[in-house]
């Protein structure tokens, strides 16, 4: 498969750029990608989605209850982003090889402060490991698709690194009051909304009821919107604010914004 180019031809420091190896022998891929990453280090069936104009960045080496991992393992990105590993020096000679042949950093390396950059273009799953841990699990994937859209662009743009927005917005047009979970499963924790996108109508009460889970939690309108909870951690906390004008809401968690706990309130 086509992915793109990488920025470097081998793992670099700042001091010196390693001699590349040749590259990896393609090996033919499992058909599940959950399958595959059943036994990979630090990974718990969440994925980090990362948005357009993003950068991620990928910690190589580090340390987690199962082993070496790469932090974090999965991530969803859109075409034409530069994603970039950094080492951390734990565990001694790592590198990053692309199971398929598309991408490697070069020789292994242990020192704190090399980095490798990829340009990926195309849409798809890039699997990879560090060759010297992939044994033991260290491995992790790249998955290169669209953001999901749900066609109200405003929405889209700030929900598109929530791990549990799918493009869809929940209808509740037809009720007085709609509940959002605050503190449910999404973004590496408890920390998502759910739904994360939700439709009304105007006169319609929402309320969200936390779970407990997560750590505190509050409700924040994005510039100066009228939601504005206070930061509570208790099950059964509960906020509710009625909806009289039409328009789009954004919202989030602020100690949990970075994570991707964001929301919005379409009123129709």
């Amino acid at each position: 498969m086509s992915s793109g180019s990488s920025s470097e031809p081998a793992a670099e420091t700042g001091t010196e750029t390693p001699t590349a190896t040749e590259t990896a022998t393609p090996e033919s891929t499992p058909e599940s990608l959950d399958d595959w990453l059943e036994d990979a280090n630090g990974y718990d069936g969440e994925l980090r989605r990362y948005g357009p104009q993003s950068r991620p960045t990928i910690m190589l080496g580090e340390e987690t209850d199962d082993g070496l991992a790469f932090s974090p393992p999965v991530i969803e990105v859109p075409p034409m982003t530069n994603v970039r590993w950094d080492w951390t020096g734990h565990g001694g000679q790592q590198n990053v090889v692309a199971l398929d042949g598309t991408f490697d950093s070069g020789r292994t390396n242990a020192q704190s402060g090399t980095m490798y950059h990829y340009f990926f273009e195309e849409t798809g799953e890039y699997r990879y490991v560090s060759e010297p841990h992939r044994d033991d699990g260290m491995k992790g994937a790249i998955i290169v698709k669209e953001p999901p859209s749900s066609g109200n662009t405003e929405l889209d743009e700030w929900l598109v690194e929530s791990s549990n927005f799918d493009g869809t917005i929940a209808d509740r047009t037809d009720t007085d009051t709609a509940t959002v979970t605050a503190g449910a499963d999404g973004n590496g924790g408890q920390f998502a909304f759910d739904p994360p996108a939700l439709k009304i109508s105007t006169e319609t009460t929402v309320r969200w009821d936390w779970t407990g889970d997560g750590g505190p939690h509050n409700i924040v309108s994005k510039d100066n919107g009228p939601l504005d909870s206070e930061l509570v951690a208790d099950e059964g906390s509960a906020y509710e604010h009625t909806f009289e004008a039409t328009g789009t809401y954004l919202y989030s968690c602020k100690p949990h914004e970075g994570l991707g706990m964001r929301g919005a309130v379409v009123v129709e």
